[in-house]
């Protein structure tokens, strides 16, 4: 492990391999920050699937949705080429 050296009159800020610290910490305060707000955002996205499920959706269905629609439409027609071909081969259709 490097050796800590101190490069400032702040004791809190050390560096070890070229890396401050103060630095490093702001970084790991940010991230946490962010986890967290991630966190409470799926909490509410949770909360809203199960709202539509109180009325009737299925959020299985709403979830396959969503990620369809983040994706391209040539990704989308790939997917439901190959499932239509699996299902095919499975005797399914």
């Amino acid at each position: 492990m490097p050796e800590m050296v101190n490069i400032s009159s702040d004791p809190n800020i050390q560096d070890v391999g070229g890396i401050t610290g103060d630095h490093l910490r702001q970084y790991i305060d940010r991230i946490e920050r962010l986890e967290e707000e991630k966190s409470d955002v799926a909490t509410v996205i949770r909360e809203v699937y199960t709202e539509a499920k109180g009325t009737g959706f299925d959020p299985k269905i709403m979830r396959q949705i969503v990620r369809l629609r983040k994706m391209d439409q040539h990704e989308v027609d790939e997917q439901e080429a190959l499932l239509h071909l699996y299902k095919q081969a499975l005797d399914m259709q």
